[in-house]
């Protein structure tokens, strides 16, 4: 089944790029860890899924991209051009000559509003190009105007036009030091609407894959390509084709519906993160081999304690009731760092697949009390490898892990209405807009 993704804002179009580019780079790389015939299902699988193709050859993305300034359109369009392997579609973008300025109330309530139709029909038509449609699948970031502001306007007339499709908003978390002055009214804003529209928010923070960046790439000096191409490897991990339940020789058909199923069991839990193991640069991985068991390991205890990569995780974070010995008088405080699930995903690609062995993640002490692991834990596995990677496993969670980061930028949003600072045009209207949604 065959997903259509919008690309919003500089950010969304920057990473729809990157996603696409390694989404068929990886189709295209083949490993030797499974058979020829298993490694051509794969590719179709890829393929039907986010791409379509010309009577040239050439894959076409599904995508629709939007933006309310042409500049970053353009360098999308061109780089994948020119990438030779894929292309955007003639008449899939729409952009402007006026942008939004980071504000929230301007991308929502003009530039929604006066471009709705245009936008609305670019993405009918991607639709009915779909042989068998899945759903939409949404890139935008919290921050700006553009992304944030008609980013939710959209999303919210899509679950009108479409009220049987599904809907996932992949939205970027701002940069606790501020990207732009007005990045915490907007995010809670965002979110606000999206809470209403969405059936999935799949959350990436900025300061998370920052660090990812330096500490695990080696990266010295980290540009917005180098987090996008982060943003791309974990989303590609994610979408990419696995064996079905039913047989390990067919690629589940529905991914987005299958991710809903396993990971929102409830609407009012609907954020969800993405953790991957091994992530490092490629001078690394000459030097580097890896075990099922090993990295797992590390999987599990990064979802225990909240960390968001492999290095500098507290393993002396513990569940509660977990049956494993006391820790002394660290225990108590310890527990109240540790990370409680509602749903876990693991996806595991590459050698030796059907030896990982995953029980560490079916602990009912990982879970909340309403729901037994048996329905709050899955996996998925391929044989076929992803990206570089001869073994890799990402955990999907829907989890406490944003609790301390929402808590912040509420908080920060609430200050700024309260000492009534300047926040840019139209601001009286942003302010009357934040207090309601303060206030629910």
């Amino acid at each position: 089944m065959s997903i259509v993704t919008v690309q919003l804002g500089q950010c969304g179009n920057q990473i729809g790029f990157e996603v696409f580019d390694a989404l068929l780079r990886d189709s295209h790389s083949f490993q030797g860890l499974c058979s020829k015939r298993e490694n051509e299902a794969y590719q179709t699988s890829c393929k039907e899924r986010f791409f379509s193709e010309e009577e040239s050859g050439v894959p076409i993305a599904r995508a629709v991209l939007v933006d309310m300034e042409p500049k970053v359109i353009n360098q999308t369009l061109s780089k994948a051009a020119q990438s030779g392997r894929w292309k955007y579609g003639q008449h899939a973008c729409f952009c402007q000559k006026q942008g939004s300025g980071n504000n929230w109330a301007y991308g929502y309530s003009v530039h929604g509003p006066r471009h709705e139709e245009s936008i609305m029909n670019l993405i009918q038509k991607e639709v009915e190009k779909c042989d068998s449609f899945s759903g939409f699948f949404i890139i935008m970031s919290m921050a700006g105007g553009t992304g944030s502001g008609l980013g939710a306007f959209v999303t919210q007339n899509l679950q009108d036009q479409y009220p049987n499709s599904l809907k996932m908003n992949q939205i970027i978390w701002p940069y606790g030091t501020g990207e732009v002055i007005v990045q915490n009214y907007n995010s809670v804003l965002t979110l606000s609407h999206l809470y209403r529209s969405s059936d999935a928010l799949l959350v990436h923070e900025n300061d998370a894959v920052h660090k990812i960046c330096a500490k695990l790439m080696n990266i010295k000096q980290i540009s917005f390509s180098d987090i996008n191409q982060v943003l791309a490897h974990q989303l590609g991990s994610v979408f990419q084709p696995t064996y079905s339940a039913e047989s390990s020789f067919h690629y589940r058909r529905n991914p987005l519906g299958d991710l809903m199923e396993h990971l929102v069991p409830h609407p009012e839990f609907k954020m969800l993160s993405v953790r991957n193991i091994p992530h490092m640069s490629e001078d690394s991985l000459a030097y580097s081999t890896f075990t099922w068991a090993g990295l797992l390991k590390h999987l599990r205890q990064m979802l225990i304690s909240n960390a968001k990569m492999e290095e500098g995780i507290d393993w002396q974070v513990r569940p509660p009731l977990s049956g494993l010995p006391p820790l002394g008088k660290m225990s108590l405080s310890k527990d109240l760092h540790f990370n409680t699930s509602i749903a876990n995903l693991v996806i595991l690609r590459g050698k030796d697949v059907q030896s990982a062995d995953v029980e560490g993640f079916k602990d009912p002490a990982l879970y909340t009390s309403w729901l037994e692991p048996v329905h709050a834990f899955n996996v998925w596995k391929t044989q076929r490898a992803f990206s570089k990677y001869e073994k890799s496993a990402v955990l999907v969670s829907n989890s406490q892990f944003l609790v301390k980061p929402l808590d912040m930028i509420v908080k920060k949003a609430w200050n700024m209405f309260a000492s009534k600072k300047e926040c840019g045009p139209r601001k009286n209207e942003l302010r009357a807009l934040v207090w309601a949604r303060l206030k629910c």
